[in-house]
């Protein structure tokens, strides 16, 4: 018998007849076995016959509430990304301006909740509430119906804000489903995401924290790492493990020995599970991180006011003393690395950070623009990027990075000129701002 609790799976078979035991259902041309309660709805089956073949078949259920981490400053992209613009809110696409990571964020999250009362959670800075709701305004009316922003008073890291959350969340049922996503991040294709998705639900609904790998394509020192033990599946579908480890970014010595090792993937920083598992384990590992939380009463309908079709949780009474009394800790540091039941799903869509000039040059040059934003006048200059909101001219160079923000919406003006290549000393040149006490063109 093929193993794995929480997962249905498809046996073509051709007789009403029970199979090893199991009673075998016919669902759209396929038979199905479905090993009891407390599983329900199975997903649409392909009608290929392979008689005698097992193979993984996800339950149709994904989830009821996807919180989006939209909170953060971010001044890896300075300064086209700063505090009052962060990274998550520029463009990803040359055809649409509007079109953010964020935009694409809630686009993923809308494509996995399930029901009429499925809910996008999108916690965000109070700061950047014009923000999130210009992007929302992108949406469908059908659409924004499932979304709700709580506006955070204060940023305290991933641990408060997945906790307030995870609280919210449950004031509809401890049994619902969770997916945590970030919100700066390219992932594509949709629908290898949603299976993926899919995969991760079902592991959720196992008691489980459940991560997503993604498979390092170099010994990258930039991002944490997962360490893998026993593979928990078998046959087609998402591939998934239990989790031995996370590491914390490693040295080139160390990351090369993990490539190698073929057992460690990169965190994602996206995570699935039941709000009723979560809150036992904030409990457990990080009760100076929920226990602010859990005396919030559940909100009514005046706590909310509606702008452009989108709710806004704008009056939760003790919000604001909650986040001044939580402690300011990463996810990962709380709870991600205590956990003792943990899975990781292998992911199979692509996943690019973003995460320097190089990958955001490259990402929107994949997609037709050499550059963006205002006039560019060029004379002998190759293989350069121009990123500008005024009229920018290059002559006799090559090779560079140019982006330039004149101010003209209110913000200080700041240039940033970098070879190709060279991008990740952006991070010297903030020290050297932060240093001369000009966090202002932060």
């Amino acid at each position: 018998m093929p193993p794995a609790t929480g997962v249905f799976y498809r046996h073509t078979w051709d007789k009403t007849e029970g199979v090893d035991g199991k009673t075998v259902t016919l669902f759209r041309g396929a038979w199905f076995c479905r090993p009891g309660p407390p599983f329900i709805v199975l997903c649409a089956c392909e009608t290929t016959r392979l008689q005698g073949a097992w193979d993984y078949v996800y339950t149709k259920t994904m989830f009821n509430d996807v919180i989006i981490m939209a909170g953060g400053s971010g001044t890896r992209l300075w300064p086209a990304s700063n505090s009052r613009r962060p990274k998550q809110f520029l463009p990803i696409s040359t055809d649409n301006p509007d079109y953010s990571f964020f935009s694409a964020a809630v686009e993923r999250a809308l494509a996995v909740i399930e029901g009429e009362d499925g809910r996008v959670i999108i916690i965000a800075g109070k700061n950047h509430i014009p923000r999130v709701i210009k992007a929302c305004a992108g949406f469908g009316a059908g659409e924004r119906k499932h979304l709700v922003l709580i506006p955070e008073p204060s940023a305290k890291n991933t641990a408060p804000a997945i906790a307030c959350g995870v609280i919210y969340a449950a004031g509809a049922g401890v049994a619902r489903k969770v997916l945590v996503l970030t919100s700066d991040h390219i992932i594509r294709p949709l629908e290898q995401f949603k299976a993926d998705a899919a995969a991760a639900a079902a592991l959720a609904g196992q008691e489980r924290l459940t991560v997503f790998g993604i498979p390092p394509k170099n010994p990258d020192t930039g991002f944490g790492y997962i360490e893998t033990g026993e593979k928990l599946t078998q046959g087609a579908g998402p591939a998934a493990w239990a989790v031995r480890s996370f590491r914390e970014k490693p040295d080139k010595e160390t990351a090369e020995k993990f490539l190698a090792a073929g057992t460690f993937y990169w965190n994602s920083g996206m995570f699935a599970f039941s709000a009723e598992f979560m809150l036992a384990e904030f409990r457990r590992h990080a009760a100076e991180v929920i226990g602010p939380f859990e005396r919030l009463i559940v909100p009514g309908e005046g706590a909310y006011r509606t702008e452009q079709n989108l709710r806004i949780l704008e009056n939760w009474p003790g919000l604001d003393a909650a986040y001044g009394e939580t402690k300011a800790i990463s996810f990962d540091y709380a709870i991600a690395e205590k956990c003792e039941n943990t899975a990781m799903v292998r992911a199979n869509f692509n996943w690019i950070d973003v995460g320097n000039w190089d990958e955001y040059a490259r990402l929107l040059s994949a997609r037709g623009a050499a550059d963006t934003g205002s006039e560019v006048y060029r004379s002998g200059a190759e293989d350069c990027f121009v990123d500008s909101d005024i009229p920018v001219a290059l002559a006799g160079v090559e090779g560079l990075i140019v982006t330039v923000r004149s101010g003209r919406d209110g913000n200080p003006p700041s240039v940033l000129i970098v070879k190709k290549g060279e991008t990740q000393r952006l991070r010297e040149i903030v020290d050297k701002i932060k240093e001369a006490g000009r966090t202002e063109l932060l």
